[in-house]
């Protein structure tokens, strides 16, 4: 630790933003980074505190304490080392993370946490504008052959270690670019993508091959992989969105939050949208349905595209504005969030439940209705309308942001044959040794949100990373790769 009595003499700062005034006018990131000399500062807070909580919040356990040491001390290209130790993409998590490190952090106590997502994510910058990030290319090649089926944060990570390893990889992608929902569901404004592109490159050099438009299993026969590679990796999303069974659900105008968002980042990349298909805000009432990070990203990207009014609606109970720390840290609390999007100008209402939809011809109205939860006998959770707290929202343009279930139960998973989890998701043991990550197909290994339902990019990459060590020693009968 650098300065012993940093956290007491120092407050805390972040980064700030544009205004609001210039940032809902485009789709650019509108983040302002910190200088060098306060980032110095910030990381000077970080405590001796014994046992680093933030490791344990971090999944990925980054080694925070000593890249903040680093950081205080200047020596910003041994910190990029630490930083990349643990973490592939820096860049990714140091931007949409929600930081559970930093709500682990001792000092959160007070409420008062080290910056640490902005020092990850100002490390890693200067780390890309310094051109210290170079491939690692392997001294040695295996020979051996690994599919990677999905190009979100799960298949890159795993990718690019397998090939750090020494194996040639092959990573499937249906969608016409490589990211995933890391191109197409998170807003450009939250993480322009070409952060994506230049890892691509680099992984390109380390020996990844990219295969974008591969749909495996509707155009490529899953059994192929199977016989053309030595294994085969499953790292695709939970793209089955929960969907809103209510009478008026048919009527046009009610949408889910990812076709939406996919079309918007489409049209920042350059891309069409055939008009008859087009999901456009400019103008509409719209009402987002869903209070979680999808219906953020909706609310930010209605306000650019100049909706007349957006809100949201949760069908939880308003979290409190303060969580109790003696109750959650350092874990994960319940509190009320807003982001930048519900900052921009959002309505937003709780403990709410939809009863209809109505329409002529389009949506016009949803019918809602306030509800109670109650815990029953068991233990568990139930809500219950309250009687007479039925009111109407004018909308005409619905976004559904209610999460995901599982992945999409299509031809690749009925072709490879593997089990399926009590959720729906692709079943396999995270904990097997040796094994990890090995599907009941033992060829066949799966990571990321397609076998632990929907999640951060953060746990994401984790998995990734851990899937290639497992897939590694299966292969080679040994691994160097770090669980």
């Amino acid at each position: 630790m650098g300065k012993p009595t940093g956290f007491k003499e120092i407050a805390r700062r972040d980064r700030s933003y544009e205004s609001i005034g210039t940032r809902v006018h485009h789709w650019r990131e509108f983040m302002v980074p910190m200088e060098d000399t306060e980032l110095s500062r910030q990381g000077a807070r970080c405590m001796d505190c014994g046992i680093p909580f933030c490791h344990q919040g971090c999944p990925v356990n980054n080694i925070i304490p000593d890249w903040n040491d680093l950081v205080y001390n200047g020596d910003w290209r041994r910190a990029l080392d630490v930083l990349h130790s643990t973490n592939n993409f820096p860049e990714f998590t140091g931007r949409i993370c929600p930081a559970p490190c930093e709500a682990a952090c001792t000092l959160n106590i007070f409420d008062t946490p080290v910056t640490i997502k902005t020092i990850e994510c100002a490390i890693i910058d200067k780390g890309w504008e310094n051109g210290w990030v170079l491939p690692q290319i392997p001294t040695h090649r295996s020979g051996r052959r690994i599919a990677v089926v999905g190009s979100g944060p799960a298949g890159l990570a795993c990718a690019q270690q397998l090939a750090r390893a020494g194996h040639w990889v092959v990573v499937f992608e249906k969608q016409d670019r490589i990211g995933g929902l890391l191109r197409y569901g998170i807003p450009d404004f939250k993480m322009e993508k070409h952060l994506i592109d230049r890892r691509m490159a680099q992984m390109q050099a380390e020996g990844v091959e990219f295969r974008p438009n591969s749909n495996v299993g509707d155009g490529i026969p899953a059994a192929r992989l199977l016989e053309e590679y030595d294994a085969v990796v499953l790292s695709g999303g939970a793209e089955h969105p929960r969907d809103l069974p209510v009478p008026g659900r048919e009527l046009p105008g009610v949408h889910f939050a990812m076709d939406f968002l996919t079309q918007q980042n489409t049209r920042v990349a350059g891309g069409t949208v055939a008009d008859e298909d087009a999901i456009l805000a400019g103008g509409r009432k719209v009402v987002v349905i869903g209070g979680g990070d999808t219906g953020s990203d909706c609310v930010g990207t209605s306000i650019r595209q100049g909706a007349a009014s957006v809100t949201q609606l949760e069908i939880l109970p308003r979290p409190p504005e303060r969580e109790d720390k003696a109750l959650t840290w350092p874990d994960w609390p319940l509190k009320l969030r807003t982001s930048t999007s519900h900052e921009e100008g959002c309505a937003r209402d709780w403990s709410v439940s939809t009863k209809a939809l109505y329409g002529n011809g389009r949506v016009e109205a949803l019918e809602m209705v306030r509800v109670d939860w109650e815990k029953d006998s068991a233990g568990g959770w139930s809500l219950r309308p309250k009687a007479g707290s039925e009111f109407r929202i004018e909308t005409d343009l619905v976004l559904l942001a209610m999460g995901f279930v599982h992945p999409r139960h299509d031809r690749l998973l009925q072709d490879l044959g593997v089990e399926l989890d009590a959720r729906g998701n692709v079943k396999a043991d995270t904990e097997a040794e040796p094994g990890a990550y090995q599907t009941s197909n033992p060829k066949v290994f799966s990571c990321g949100d397609m076998r632990r339902g929907q999640s951060l990019v953060v746990w994401a990459i984790r998995e990734g990373r851990q899937c290639a060590r497992s897939v590694d020693q299966m292969l080679m009968g040994y691994s160097e790769l770090p669980r």
